[in-house]
């Protein structure tokens, strides 16, 4: 079954080839079953291929396949290769799993849209470019998949495409991850001409070998590749596309946030995992980053005012978790919370989703509320989800992997306490934005009627999200919990195991983990203190449309995108929008000076065949002058 490895990307790309080529005349059922069934069919594929890779692992810790030679010239070859070891099967599995249950939702989401063979050909051509990134067995290829997930979260956010709010949104999100996108072309240029070779495990360990520790080289390219992933998974400070990517259906949000593009920065620096250990200093900006990221995006979670708004900023304070483990080396627990947070993304957006389309497409949670009694299913589903991704102790996965990675970070010798108590506060504030959200929507008195509960194809994958949020955090549980080691485990055969200081015990594991749940716990008791309607605290905060500049500074992201707007935006439409400036003058003079030229050369051309012919005597003894020289 190994073999049938180069399915698994193809069959969602044959799908958005037969929906590009023939949507127009095909049925919506037709459509469903080629969009939904394509990635559904990977999915399957995807679990024959685990069960025989599991079969032989970890005798057989890596599988390559090579379909055809892609490039061979000048030293320079490059294969259609796929590379699968136990880090992109999990990505594999994760992708195809959710993206399936996202596809099937999307058909009772989407079926009264008029683009509805548009809407999954471009979903389909998002999987297949993401699984093509994360099977990748060379850098180029790699970037083929990281560029064709960019393409496609412009097509996806601007689906909505005759509302210039939602094309304006798209062009931002494309604009501000070409950033990072630039930077590692940049990156993989250096690696080529370093070691001709695009092969990612070879140019790993060429680089291991040739470049020592915190050597410039290893330096400037693990920046470079920084950027990049700080682009894609939406990290200070290239953060500011994701909130205004809300703007494309919601499946398309759960899509990107919980199976594709945010992880997929996530995801290169751990496959690139020997190259970041040769900068450590790199590695240290890794944690800030990730800790300044999630705790900004967790202020400004608090105050929004669009559902889908509260949930990507949420997106950014768990990628940021992600990130903050990178940095101090626990990769496994990194990829853990990359798996629950899956999980409990897709599963808050999907349920998101079932209250916008209940609420005839209402996305302001202050014209929400008493929809627990309306949407049983949704609300019990959401309350999961938030549970899981608050880190409600014992029963969510969120617990397990968010207290993986705190732990690792107090543990860690690459870490400061003062990074871990500020993730630990941003527990406290994921507690809090989470239940703010359930107490805010699904209770007190209604405010817009909702028509009811979905369809059995937008119910069916909440539940079966609501069940691996409360689940896959049993595959991996601490040592004072049963001492559970599968994932990690399995992932040890892919990446390096977490290092802890001396003197770690379970004791000190104990009282770490006493602290995140007393965080989490009280963020929630904050919450129902603060907005549970009914409560005084909640009449005062029933209306946070002020005008206060302090709830604008939040609500906008820090000022980030003012910022930018002034620093960036603003001088470059100045400076091309003005008729007069300097780019139009230069381009006027080389029009000048073109049409002197051809006015002074037009002067050549008399008409007489003797002048003509002393000018080719004379050009032709000037050659051979020059020849003779």
């Amino acid at each position: 079954m190994l073999k049938l490895l180069w399915l698994i990307p193809v069959l969602p790309l044959t799908g958005f080839l037969v929906l590009a080529l023939c949507g127009r005349r095909l049925s919506r059922h037709q459509i469903a079953w080629v969009g939904c069934g394509s990635v559904g069919a990977a999915a399957m594929t995807t679990a024959f291929v685990a069960a025989d890779f599991l079969g032989v692992f970890p005798d057989r810790e890596s599988y390559h396949q090579t379909l055809w030679n892609w490039i061979d010239t000048s030293g320079m070859t490059v294969g259609v290769s796929w590379y699968l070891d136990a880090l992109s099967l999990l990505m594999v599995v994760v992708i195809t799993g959710v993206g399936f249950l996202i596809h099937l939702y999307s058909t009772e989401y989407m079926a009264h849209d008029d683009g509805y063979a548009r809407f999954f050909a471009y979903m389909n051509l998002f999987v297949a470019a993401m699984l093509t990134l994360v099977l990748a067995d060379n850098l180029l290829l790699l970037y083929l998949g990281w560029e064709g997930v960019g393409l496609c979260s412009y097509l996806l956010i601007g689906f909505w495409y005759r509302e210039p709010e939602y094309g304006t949104a798209a062009q931002k999100a494309f604009i501000v991850t070409r950033i990072g996108d630039t930077a590692l072309a940049i990156g993989l240029f250096i690696l080529f001409t370093q070691f001709t070779s695009l092969s990612i495990q070879q140019v790993q360990s060429l680089a291991v070998e040739a470049w020592p520790v915190g050597s410039n080289l290893a330096m400037i390219v693990a920046v470079l590749f920084l950027i990049g992933a700080v682009g894609k998974s939406a990290q200070l400070p290239l953060q500011v596309w994701l909130p205004d990517a809300m703007a494309g259906p919601t499946p398309v949000s759960a899509l990107i946030h919980a199976a594709t593009m945010v992880t997929a920065g996530v995801y290169l620096i751990a496959r690139m995992h020997h190259l970041f250990a040769l900068a450590p200093m790199v590695q240290e900006v890794i944690a800030v980053l990730g800790l300044v990221t999630l705790l900004l995006a967790a202020t400004s979670a608090l105050v929004q005012h669009d559902i889908k708004r509260v949930l990507a900023y949420s997106t950014m304070s768990q990628i940021g978790y992600m990130f903050l483990a990178l940095g101090v080396g626990a990769w496994s627990a990194a990829l853990f919370h990359f798996l629950t947070h899956s999980c409990f993304k897709a599963l808050l957006f999907l349920a998101a989703g079932s209250v916008i389309h209940s609420l005839h497409h209402e996305q302001d949670i202050f014209k929400m509320g008493g929809l627990r009694r309306h949407l049983p299913w949704t609300f019990w589903t959401f309350l999961i989800g938030a549970a899981a991704m608050s880190g409600v102790p014992l029963i969510t996965s969120g617990f397990y992997s968010k207290d993986w990675i705190l732990w690792s970070v107090w543990s860690s010798p690459i870490s400061h306490r003062w990074i871990w108590f500020g993730a630990v506060f941003g527990a406290l504030l994921t507690g809090l934005y989470s239940f703010r959200l359930i107490f805010q929507v699904f209770f007190g008195e209604v405010r817009t009627q909702p028509t009811g509960e979905p369809g059995l194809a937008m119910r069916g994958p909440l539940v079966v999200l609501a069940f691996l949020a409360l689940t896959v955090g049993f595959l991996e549980m601490p040592h004072t919990l049963g001492n559970v080691t599968v994932f990690s485990h399995y992932l040890s055969h892919a990446l390096p195991t977490t290092e802890l200081l001396p003197g770690m015990d379970e004791s000190s594991e104990a009282r770490e983990q006493l602290a995140v749940t007393v965080a989490a716990l009280l963020g929630i008791g904050l919450a129902a203190l603060l907005f549970l309607p009914g409560s005084r605290p909640a009449s005062r905060l029933a209306d946070q449309s002020t005008d206060r500049p302090s709830m604008t500074f939040l609500q906008g992201g820090w000022g980030f995108d003012r910022l930018y707007d002034r620093l960036f935006v603003r001088p470059w439409f100045s400076l091309t929008r003005n008729p007069s400036d300097m780019l139009d003058r230069g381009y006027e003079w080389l029009a000048v000076c073109a049409e002197s030229c051809h006015g002074w050369m037009s002067h050549t051309q008399t008409g007489q065949v003797r002048w003509y012919a002393a000018t080719v005597a004379v050009g032709t003894l000037v050659l051979l002058g020059l020849f003779a020289m």
